[in-house]
């Protein structure tokens, strides 16, 4: 179940919220083990007990080259294929998407705009 556009699209819509509130989240969990003081006062040893603290290059630094795959770790996809390495979607992605995006990918390794020869087949 859950792999409806509906549900894809609320999981991705809170993915983006928590992006969006993590430095809220991370200075409010500063302030409440600083007891009183200011979110910059708490020392960051103690903030490492409670949560993963991470650096912010090394998150970037791996969202250029991995993306999270379907689950398995250690699966390393391409950001802008969404290829992984031995040349395979995603399971959450449908086939409309990746025939979209292989599309273009062969458009673009051709050296045409989005446009590839099409076979038209018989209609019935």
């Amino acid at each position: 179940m859950a792999k409806s556009l509906r549900s894809k699209w609320k999981r991705k819509m809170r993915a983006e919220k928590r992006k969006k509130n993590a430095p809220k989240e991370l200075a409010r969990l500063k302030q409440a083990l600083g007891l009183g003081k200011k979110g910059e006062d708490a020392v960051m040893s103690d903030v490492q007990e409670i949560a993963t603290v991470v650096p912010v290059e090394k998150i970037k630094k791996e969202a250029d080259v991995v993306m999270e795959g379907d689950g398995n770790d250690g699966d390393k996809r391409n950001k802008k294929t969404l290829l992984n390495e031995h040349g395979q979607y995603p399971v959450w992605m449908n086939q409309r998407q990746a025939k979209k995006l292989r599309t273009k990918r062969v458009a673009q390794k051709s050296g045409r705009k989005g446009k590839t020869n099409k076979k038209k087949g018989i209609a019935w």
